[in-house]
């Protein structure tokens, strides 16, 4: 067994040497150590050897094969080492030549466009303020003077999370602004962008998920004039310093009275164009006097208290402001786009 042994470990150690690339010494490791190995078949044969000599025999198996794993191992780093020479020796770097820039990025139409309306409120003394997304029931609709049996409460335009239609994807950002007046912090001067959710099909003008910026502002004395001027104001620093501003009369179940905006053409100057579709006028947003049964149900005084909001889509003041005509390339990220902001 000992003869046996040390013969079996003789050629291993001479293949080992001889070995001139990686692959060939994993051949090696395997026909000695592996499973079917030579060494390993000496093992199996143990049951043939005398009780009494099993010790002696096991002992010289173990070193036998540790001698032939440090050989093994040795010879594995040392053609790594050469393998890392050579590779370094063909890696070579030139210096001199210019550097690869990295592409940059570019702002979405999006973010620009909230950016421009965060900066005219901010400095008209407003404060930027979030809310979630995930909203209740009350919030959305209840708080806002929008009963059960009110069509805006169809599942079919809200995505409710939780039956029976208490927890929904908020689908305007008008519920931060019942949790600004349950705080009890007056006055208030706020604007809530945010996202928003309906089941809305997707076409040039609709998506199922946009973007709402609602205003609010709630003080003692405030009064539509109030409104008429802040939004005149918004007008002319959006959209340059002669844009006009009219409004129409409507109806929000949360304001009253209320009313929608539009604003002069800024492409034609009001004469008539595509833009305006030859009205010379453009709508905007929806706004009017915060209604006093929404400021009760906050736990404010309407006799005291009066204020006014309003909400404008954020990718309706993009589509304007930069002429886009469709408002599904604001989301499908085509970097040819993109660049052009």
């Amino acid at each position: 067994m000992k003869e046996q042994l040390k013969s079996i470990v003789d050629d291993a150690l001479s293949q080992i040497e001889q070995s001139d690339k990686l692959d060939k010494l994993n051949e090696i490791r395997v026909s000695f150590l592996g499973k079917k190995g030579q060494l390993t078949q000496v093992l199996k044969s143990m049951k043939d050897v005398a009780p009494q000599d099993r010790p002696k025999v096991g002992q010289l198996v173990n070193e036998a094969r540790a001698t032939l794993e440090e050989k093994l191992e040795e010879k594995k780093k040392a053609f790594e080492v050469l393998a890392m020479k050579a590779q370094i020796e063909a890696e070579t770097i030139d210096v001199t030549l210019p550097s690869k820039k990295p592409a940059m990025g570019h702002r979405h139409p999006n973010t620009i466009a909230l950016e421009e309306v965060e900066r005219i409120f901010v400095g008209l003394g407003y404060e930027v303020v979030e809310g979630p997304e995930v909203e209740y029931d009350y919030y959305n609709f209840e708080a806002l003077n929008i009963p059960d049996n009110h069509p805006a409460k169809d599942e079919q335009d809200t995505f409710y999370v939780v039956s029976p239609n208490k927890i929904l994807l908020r689908s305007q950002t008008s519920s931060v602004q019942v949790h600004e007046m349950e705080k009890g912090k007056l006055p208030i001067r706020m604007i809530a962008p945010g996202r928003v959710f309906r089941a809305d099909e997707v076409d040039a003008t609709h998506s199922p998920s946009f973007h709402q910026i609602e205003g609010l502002v709630i003080d003692k004395n405030i009064t539509f004039a109030d409104l008429k001027g802040t939004l005149a104001e918004f007008a002319k620093e959006l959209f340059g310093e002669d844009t006009k501003v009219k409004f129409r009369p409507h109806h929000f179940p949360f304001t009253e009275p209320s009313a929608e905006v539009d604003v002069s053409c800024f492409k034609c100057g009001g004469k008539g164009c595509r833009m305006c579709k030859g009205s010379g006028w453009i709508e905007i947003l929806g706004c009017g006097m915060v209604h006093p049964h929404v400021l009760e149900m906050s736990g404010i005084d309407p006799n005291e208290y009066t204020g006014f909001a309003f909400g404008v889509g954020l990718e309706r003041i993009a589509l304007l402001k930069y002429e886009i005509d469709d408002m599904r390339l604001l989301y499908e990220n085509d970097t040819r786009f993109l660049e052009q902001f």
